[in-house]
């Protein structure tokens, strides 16, 4: 692992959430994106080389609604950049980690993504991305 790429907090207004970390930030977000397949829109704030990334659910049946349901607002999971996705969950899959995929698959930015089972993290879910 060669960073952490970023930080994904969930939020239950996206719009008032963005108002927020602006000003905590003073800066705007430089991406908004709306990630079908995961059912969420995510806003991005850039500090540095690390991102905050805000998680707004499209709908009630995806994983950031439920994550909203059960934990409320707040941080969803850390996302940590690697060279080589696939050598990675073989080497952590080795280690007794539990990927939530079988492979990688397109998430936001355009990135490759896979997430680790937070039972295996203390709790923490955990994000692996590869730039593509």
């Amino acid at each position: 692992m060669k960073k952490i790429d970023h930080i994904g907090i969930a939020v239950k207004d996206l719009e008032n959430s963005n108002l927020i970390f602006s000003k905590l930030f003073n800066r705007e977000p430089f991406h908004e994106e709306n990630i079908k397949s995961q059912k969420l829109i995510a806003s991005f704030f850039k500090l540095e080389d690390t991102k905050i990334e805000l998680l707004y659910p499209t709908s009630e049946d995806s994983t950031v609604a439920k994550f909203l349901e059960k934990k409320g607002e707040g941080i969803h999971h850390v996302a940590f950049e690697v060279t080589d996705i696939y050598a990675e969950m073989e080497r952590l899959k080795k280690e007794g980690f539990k990927p939530l995929s079988e492979k990688p698959y397109i998430g936001a930015l355009n990135k490759l993504v896979c997430f680790l089972h937070p039972k295996d993290t203390n709790g923490v879910l955990i994000e692996l991305c590869q730039k593509q």
